[in-house]
């Protein structure tokens, strides 16, 4: 009798198997000052304490330069005044003196090099912050609704994510062990057979993602994540939430096996049962989940694949108890609030644009030494936003206007802070940093959205809202498969271009144009905008028009919602 073959695991699945601390050589490698880098098996467990190694790209032709990028995890992307201040020092001492909001309510440092990591770990975790498990194939930041002035609930669900952050950590003890303390792991009998109580000796087959979400305002794009929770409301008390699971954005150029998906609603718990559902999904993608291929590797494919039904049933299982059927909610929108609004505690909150989330001092707006200057005077508890923006929160009245006359002076304004498609876009960093990037994003968007409102204003559509998205490959980290237009790297200043998502966050959109030149991206749009313009149906928004309109005429364009059945 011939048996099948045992399918061979990833490279990935026999380091973490052999090093289930996750500690590596990086504490003998950061030792050693004559390096620059750390090894290929090194920067896989680097991942897991938050860190990527990277090279900046514009540099290759004299020789790769290594640096490294830091992220921070940052549940529900509540920041407070120390921990503000603190990294805006260490980007100052360590990086490129900036600060990268990332789409997951998360601070990103970029520009650090071997020399500094220590060092700059090290006073990370003194301000009372981590990077443990803010990469890897973990949990990684859990997202959580920031705005005070959507809900009186907002702070009881940042309370709740907090919680489920705290559980879905991994227990090694080596990240305190070599940024904490500064030494070497000292290995002993029970480290040799450790094996983490939730992930298990292999962790998971890939990263995990939990958000929080209240409606009507989807600004987390919670339909975008592994495991999601929509905050149910009866007479102004939290009854529980609606189970999601199974959404994801990254898929591969050319690969028929990876596309993005939205969740599913599995069914409605009760707020008590939160910790432990999210452990059971993730237990769920841990023993499930596809350990022989990392681009086929997530719970979307699980969920895709086995089905819904099998989900619920094998997740009851696990959990001891059944699911109550999801209840009605009905989000309207997405995006943030700019300028100064109350909260319902009667303090006020401040929303502030941070173009594609880098804070800086660019020329007369120096909002990186204004948000230094306001912070150390006033001490607001600050928010980050998953559309790369910053809140400013818990305001007193007596202080509004002393902050914006601080801000003033930085050539930071309060009210008109940008024009409405720059409001609602965001971009991943891309290149120089990014070693997945097949094109620009980041440093290309302002310009490309220069030349996109030409063209609409051309079109007397100056003030109309569109959410442009742009990233510089298929991995999706600034989610432009849920936009109303989304820019997708395919190549070196080529771009795929797709249409159709909703105001709201709970549609794909679809591809219209397979490889555009960055050049052309505005004139390839000035005949769709055109006929916006005309044939729109009352105050239609572009991404319903497209669906309406463009997409059916367009025999090319493959819905997502067909991909995915098609592979399922």
């Amino acid at each position: 009798m011939i048996s099948a073959a045992t399918p061979k695991l990833t490279r990935n699945e026999a380091l973490k198997a052999g090093d289930p601390l996750l500690a590596g050589t990086i504490a003998q490698t950061l030792a050693e000052p004559a390096s620059d880098r750390f090894s290929e098996d090194d920067n896989e467990f680097l991942k897991f304490h938050g860190v990527y190694q990277q090279d900046d790209r514009d540099k290759r032709k004299t020789g790769k330069q290594f640096i490294f990028m830091v992220r921070g995890r940052l549940p529900g992307g509540a920041v407070s005044p120390s921990v503000y201040l603190g990294f805006d020092q260490l980007c100052e001492c360590y990086g490129n003196n900036t600060l990268r909001i990332t789409t997951r309510q998360g601070f990103q440092f970029h520009g650090v090099t071997k020399g500094n990591l220590g060092k700059f770990m090290k006073g990370l975790n003194e301000a009372t912050a981590t990077t443990l498990a803010a990469c890897g194939d973990v949990n990684r930041n859990v997202m959580a609704a920031p705005t005070p002035a959507t809900s009186p609930l907002v702070d009881e669900i940042q309370r709740q994510a907090r919680k489920v952050s705290d559980a879905l950590l991994p227990k090694t003890r080596a990240y305190h062990q070599i940024w904490v303390e500064g030494t070497e792991l000292k290995l002993t009998d029970e480290d040799a057979n450790f094996v983490d109580p939730l992930y298990g000796k292999t962790y998971l087959p890939r990263k995990f993602k939990v958000a929080f979400a209240i409606p009507p305002l989807n600004d987390i794009d919670v339909f975008t994540n592994d495991c999601g929770f929509i905050a149910i409301i009866e007479d102004g008390q939290l009854a529980g939430y609606n189970l999601l699971a199974g959404g994801g954005m990254g898929m591969s150029h050319g690969n028929a096996q990876t596309y993005p998906r939205l969740a599913d609603v599995v069914g409605f718990i009760r707020p008590d049962r939160v910790i432990e559902t999210a452990k059971g999904v993730v237990t769920i993608h841990r023993d499930f989940g596809d350990r022989t291929n990392r681009k086929h590797a997530r719970l979307k494919y699980v969920i895709a694949e086995r089905g819904v039904p099998w989900f619920r049933e094998e997740l009851e299982r696990r959990l001891g108890f059944k699911f109550e059927e999801p209840q009605p909610y009905a989000f309207t929108q997405q995006g943030d609030l700019y300028g100064w609004h109350r909260q319902f505690d009667g303090h006020f909150f401040l929303g502030l644009f941070v173009e594609n989330g880098r804070i800086k001092d660019a020329g007369p707006r120096r909002l990186k030494t204004a948000l230094r200057r306001v912070v150390e005077q006033f001490k607001p508890d600050l928010r980050l936003t998953p559309s790369q923006n910053i809140l400013l929160v818990n305001v007193p009245p007596a202080v509004r206007d002393d902050i914006t006359r601080v801000l003033a002076e930085h050539g930071v304004p309060v009210e008109n802070q940008a024009s409405v498609i720059r409001r609602a876009s965001i971009a991943c960093p891309a290149l120089p940093t990014c070693g997945l990037a097949l094109a620009e994003s980041e440093r290309i968007m302002p310009e490309v959205l220069d030349r996109i409102e030409d063209v609409l204003a051309e079109l007397e559509l100056k003030e109309e809202e569109i959410i442009i998205r742009m990233t510089g490959c298929p991995n999706g980290c600034a989610r432009p498969f849920t936009a109303e237009l989304g820019l997708v790297g395919r190549a070196p200043g080529k771009y795929q271009l797709y249409v159709g998502g909703n105001q709201s966050g709970t549609r794909l959109g679809e591809l219209l144009r397979q490889s555009v030149k960055a050049d052309d991206i505005a004139n390839e749009l000035r005949p769709w905008f055109s006929r916006f313009a005309c044939e729109r149906l009352g105050a239609e928004r572009f991404g319903d028009f497209c669906q309406r309109v463009l997409l059916r005429e367009a025999p090319s364009a493959v819905p997502m919602s067909e991909a995915m059945v098609a592979h399922s």
